[in-house]
């Protein structure tokens, strides 16, 4: 099945330590849903990049870009327009414990 990233694009610089009232209750919902997809199987990383520049990454499997983007797009973070979304399809190469 092939493997996508979708990098959740933060709205400013030090999202994490800036994040309002509101946009910390969608990451929470955001955790809970990543979460869901965890133990559904379809998960496999996620996390923020830490500095200035919090983007977001989430790794995941997905038969299609219709599935993957669909993925991506029921993501709350994104779905509620608190961040920006970007799809790729990639090719895991090298992974710790299979390779």
């Amino acid at each position: 099945m092939p493997t996508w990233v979708y990098f959740l694009h933060p709205p400013r610089d030090d999202f994490a330590a800036t994040m309002t009232d509101d946009e910390a209750a969608v990451f929470g919902d955001h955790f809970e849903h990543l979460s869901r997809l965890l133990a559904d199987g379809v998960l496999i990383l996620a996390g923020p990049t830490l500095g200035s520049t919090n983007t977001g990454l989430c790794i995941f499997d997905a038969p299609d870009e219709s599935a993957a983007r669909a993925v991506m797009e029921s993501d709350p973070a994104i779905a509620r327009g608190v961040v920006a979304g970007e799809l790729r399809e990639m090719r895991v190469s090298l992974l710790r414990g299979r390779d």
